[in-house]
């Protein structure tokens, strides 16, 4: 029986939580646009190093500088010097490893911890599994893949009544058929 060894950086990008994307090109000098998943939107300049994905392949940057820029970000990362090697980043995925991240309070979870997760009512009817999360402006909002697409709104404790990351599982309170 073989086991398979993986290399210190392959170990690193499993364990990679995106928390943004290279959205633009800000100016001539390798800056960049980016659009931060993290609240407040800022807060992604507080991670370093990012781990960019372009063509599924992550590859480890440091972040030498970046700020609020009007209502975006922008960011000056290790090895892009000039307009057109920001341009090669455009749409990378900005990753950073989860042990940077600062540990959650009871109730609280991390986006991508819930994505994939199974989702049963209450009453143990499999809707399916969450796909993604989405805001709004009253409440986050679960999307749910299975027999059919679900919108359910993410309310602790009115709606979704518990979550097991260990077993995969959320339990909601919501209606099969709604």
């Amino acid at each position: 029986m073989s086991l398979e060894r993986k290399t210190p950086e392959q170990a690193n990008q499993e364990n990679l939580v995106v928390m943004g994307r290279v959205s633009g090109i800000f100016g001539v000098g390798g800056w960049v646009r980016v659009f931060s998943y993290t609240m407040p939107r800022s807060n992604i300049l507080a991670y370093s190093p990012w781990y960019l994905n372009r063509a599924g392949q992550w590859n480890k940057r440091e972040l030498l500088d970046g700020r609020t820029q009007g209502k975006g970000i922008v960011a000056r990362i290790e090895g892009c010097e000039d307009r057109d090697q920001a341009a090669e980043l455009m749409s990378a995925a900005i990753g950073v490893e989860r042990d940077q991240l600062l540990p959650t309070r009871p109730g609280e979870f991390y986006w991508s911890d819930l994505q994939g997760l199974r989702v049963n009512t209450v009453d143990g009817v499999e809707l399916g599994r969450i796909d993604h999360l989405f805001e709004t402006g009253s409440n986050d909002v679960i999307v749910v893949k299975g027999d059919r697409d679900r919108l359910i709104p993410y309310i602790w404790g009115k709606v979704v009544r518990q979550v097991d990351l260990d077993s995969g599982l959320m339990v909601v309170d919501w209606e099969p058929d709604f």
